[in-house]
This record gives structure tokens, C-alpha cells and sequence, in this order.
């Protein structure tokens, strides 16, 4: 297993769509190339912001393909690899590293409730399945399952484990991801934009980040600056994102996500149904946000 360093700013991105819900590959490779062209650390498809539980598993390994083209070896490439039963994701593990990706995200399994002692056994399932890095991903909003520090401690012992993405947005929780675990070998990365820069001043290595869709220069702004020691600046690219963040008022973050991207210019088309209807005030509000925060400088 090669070493990759899981650090920095690493965009979830969208996955684009045309307006039947098609996959749009063409607008996926560009959207992939900006993110990189924007300074990102590595790029992550198929994950919560990218709708893998509405792709098939041979759309899957087509997003892969095409954003691992359109990244042409400049930065890591990451994919989603969750799904609910053990033997479906090693399934969809093997194929995910057959096309090309560098690490693998594994989601918690989802809809039936899991103990501890099956996430770990799951996980460790998966893991010894392929030969690639594997990052834990804890979203218990969606899933209804967290993974206990105490598990993740476990987790972090096999050799293949090397981070987790936290989305709980619960800061302790990566506090105590950050205790139990060794920082120079697990990476611990905040899911939740807001909490990018209080991760890395804990000890994190970065962000899996959905407003990189939005804005990619800004979100790499911070890790940038605070890796150079300029925590004011970094403070102020942190910021930033609030007006954006709080558009997720309106509904689903995917839908808002995908919304705010196509009012900033880059046409990566609607969420599939159901999760694909905003109010005519909304969209007016995301544009005007967005316009707003165009003018003040975040790309």
C-alpha cells in the first residue's frame, strides 16, 4: 500500500448532472479540474454531497473515472465506498480501486441500527478487502449510527485505517478522535465547513469540504494561511462562509450545495429527485448571496 497524505482541503464535490438527470461526465472532469486548479490537496467524489445513494454502481465507477482523468495524477483522488451490508461495499471497494482511486471513504452503514462491535467489524471487513488507505466516515445525522472514540481508537490499530472525516458537527467528537488516536499517523478531518480551522488548530489535518464547490479558493484560503502562520487571514477565510452556510436554512445542504454552485457559475445541474425542488425564494436568495459574497472577494 503506497503512502498518500491525507491533509489539507479536500473537496466533496457535486456530482453533476444534465437537466434529465443523466450523468453529466464532461462537467465532471471540469469541475474536477477547478477544484485542483483552485489549490486543493485532493478531491473526493461519491461521497454525501456527491449523492452516491442515488448512484448506481456503474455510475459510480464512471464518476470515478472521470474525475480521476480530470485529475491526471496531481492530487489524490478519494471515493465513497459506503453502503449498507459488509459484503455490498467490499464488492463496491474492489471496483472503486479497479478504477482508480487513491483512498476510499467508507460510510457507516445506515437505515439498521449497528452495535460498536459490528461497526468495528465492518470496517476492519472492508479494510482487509483492499490495498488502499481507508478514511472512516462518522455522519450520524444521516445514518444513525457514530462512531464512538473508543471504536475509532480500535479502528485506527489496522494498518490500512489512516483517518476518519467527522460530519457530526459536534467539535468535541473530533477532540476526542484527536485523543484517542495518533496525529501523526491518523488524520482526523473536520465534515463540517464551519469547524475547518478550529480542527487544525486542535491538531486535525483538514477539511473534507462541500462550499469547496462553491468557492474553492476560499476554502483552500484556509488551510493555506494557517498553515503559513497567518491566523488572522485564516480567521477571515473562515468567516466568510457564513452567509452561505446559513442558505442551508432552506432545505437539503446537497440541494442548497448544488443550487449556490450553479449561481456561482459552474453548471453542474440539479439533485435528482426527490431532493431537487427549491422555492422561488430561495433560489433568490442564493442568488443574492452569492452575488453578495462574489463581491466581496470569495471565489
Amino acid at each position: 500500500m503506497e503512502s498518500t497524505p491525507i491533509r489539507g482541503i479536500i473537496p466533496a464535490l457535486v456530482t453533476p448532472f444534465h437537466d434529465d438527470e443523466s450523468l453529466n461526465l464532461e462537467q465532471m472532469k471540469r469541475h474536477t479540474g477547478r477544484a485542483i486548479d483552485a489549490g486543493a490537496h485532493g478531491v473526493f467524489c461519491l461521497g454525501t454531497n456527491g449523492e452516491f445513494f442515488q448512484l448506481t454502481a456503474d455510475e459510480r465507477v464512471a464518476v470515478l473515472e472521470a474525475v480521476r482523468e480530470a485529475a491526471d495524477g496531481r492530487v489524490p483522488v478519494y471515493a465513497g465506498a459506503g453502503t449498507v451490508g459488509t459484503r455490498d461495499t467490499i464488492t463496491l471497494a474492489r471496483r472503486l480501486v479497479t478504477a482508480g482511486a487513491d483512498v476510499l471513504s467508507v460510510i457507516t452503514p445506515y437505515f439498521a441500527a449497528a452495535s460498536q462491535e459490528e461497526l468495528y467489524r465492518h470496517f476492519a471487513a472492508v479494510a482487509d478487502s483492499v490495498d488502499v488507505p481507508i478514511l472512516l466516515y462518522n455522519i450520524p445525522a444521516r445514518t444513525n449510527a457514530n462512531l464512538n472514540p473508543s471504536t475509532v481508537a480500535r479502528l485506527a490499530t489496522i494498518e490500512n485505517i489512516v483517518g476518519i472525516k467527522d460530519s457530526s458537527g459536534n467539535f468535541d467528537t473530533i477532540l476526542q478522535y484527536l485523543d484517542v488516536t495518533d496525529r501523526d499517523a491518523f488524520a482526523v478531518l473536520s465534515g463540517t465547513d464551519s469547524l475547518i480551522l478550529s480542527t487544525l488548530q486542535a491538531g486535525g489535518a483538514g477539511g473534507i469540504t462541500a462550499i469547496a464547490n462553491i468557492y474553492p479558493h476560499t476554502m483552500v484560503e484556509i488551510y493555506e494561511q494557517w498553515r503559513a502562520g497567518d491566523l488572522d487571514a485564516a480567521r477571515s477565510a473562515q468567516a466568510s462562509i457564513r452567509a452561505v452556510r446559513d442558505l442551508f436554512r432552506h432545505g437539503n445542504p446537497n440541494t442548497v450545495v448544488k443550487a449556490a454552485t450553479n449561481a456561482a457559475g459552474e453548471p453542474v445541474g440539479p439533485c435528482r429527485a426527490p431532493f431537487n425542488h427549491l422555492g422561488e425564494q430561495a433560489l433568490a436568495d442564493i442568488d443574492a448571496t452569492v452575488a453578495a459574497d462574489h463581491a466581496r472577494g470569495l471565489r
